[in-house]
C-alpha cells in the first residue's frame, strides 16, 4: 500500500521574513520529489516541518489522511540535514544508537548496520573513528542511519553540497535504490544535474511560493513559469 502525504495551506514567518506562503501539495509514496530554488526560497523550511521539527504558522500537514502534528510527523519523518553531526564514537556506535533506543536486540543491530553501510558505500567502517571520517563519509553516514530508521518519510537537505564526486554518486545511486520502495523521498537542492538524475516530479520554490510542479522532462524542457525559466537559464536574480 502507498503512503501519501498532503500539504495544505501551509504559511512561515521568521518575524517579517515570510519564509513559506501558501503551499499546497500532494505527494504519494514510492517517489522522489526534488524541492529546487535558490537559497532562502523556503527549502529548508518546509523539510523541516514535514520532519516536526518546526511547527508551521498556518495550514496543515496530513499523512494517509490524517492531520499530523509535530510529534506525529517525527515518528514517520527523518531528515538528513546538509551538516551532519557525529558522536565522538565509531562509526557502529553513532549507528546503533537510535535502534538500541527501540529495542532493537543486538544481533539484529549488527545485521542492520552492516547492510546499511553496504547500501551507502562503507563496507567494513564500523570501527572506525566517526568524527575521523572525510565529508563525504560522514554524510554517507548519516544516510545510512536514516535509513536504518526505515522512515515513511525520508528528508534530505542538499545531501551532496560541497561533497567529492565519488561520495555525490554513491549518495545519488542510494537514494535511486530507495526510490524502488514505497516511501516517500524529498530532497532539496539548487543543483539542476541532480533534479534531472534523481527527480520522479520537481516542484519549484522561489519566495516561499510554488511557482511550477512538473515532471523533470517537461519540467526543463517547457516550463510554464517564467521565474522557473530564468532559473534553468541562471537568469534568475538573487
Amino acid at each position: 500500500m502507498k503512503v501519501e502525504l498532503q500539504l495544505k495551506n501551509i504559511k512561515k514567518s521568521y518575524g517579517s521574513v515570510k519564509a513559506l506562503e501558501d503551499i499546497s501539495l500532494e505527494i504519494v509514496g514510492g517517489k522522489t520529489i526534488v524541492l529546487l530554488g535558490i537559497n532562502g526560497a523556503g527549502k529548508t523550511s518546509l523539510l523541516r516541518i514535514i520532519a516536526g521539527l518546526e511547527k508551521q504558522d498556518k495550514g496543515s500537514v496530513f499523512f494517509n489522511g490524517k492531520r499530523m502534528n509535530e510529534r506525529e510527523l517525527r515518528q514517520i519523518a527523518s531528515l538528513v540535514f546538509q551538516k551532519t553531526a557525529m558522536f565522538s564514537r565509531s562509526v557502529y556506535d553513532n549507528l546503533a544508537y537510535a535502534l538500541k533506543i527501540r529495542g532493537k536486540k543486538d544481533a539484529e543491530i549488527k545485521k542492520d548496520i552492516t547492510r546499511a553501510l553496504q547500501d551507502v558505500g562503507l563496507r567494513n567502517f564500523e570501527r572506525r573513528k566517526a568524527k575521523k571520517t572525510s565529508g563525504g563519509e560522514q554524510q554517507r553516514i548519516s544516510l545510512a542511519r536514516a535509513f536504518l530508521l526505515n522512515p515513511q518519510i525520508l528528508l534530505l537537505d542538499e545531501p551532496t553540497a560541497n561533497l567529492d564526486p565519488n561520495s555525490a554518486t554513491i549518495i545519488e545511486r542510494s537514494i535511486i535504490n530507495r526510490t524502488k520502495e514505497n516511501g516517500i523521498i524529498i530532497l532539496a537542492t539548487h543543483n539542476l544535474g541532480q533534479a534531472k538524475r534523481l527527480a520522479n516530479e520537481v516542484v519549484h520554490i522561489y519566495e516561499g511560493k510554488i511557482v511550477e510542479i512538473a515532471g523533470p522532462e517537461a519540467f526543463f524542457t517547457n516550463p510554464h513559469s517564467e521565474i522557473t525559466r530564468k532559473f534553468i537559464n541562471g537568469e534568475l536574480e538573487y
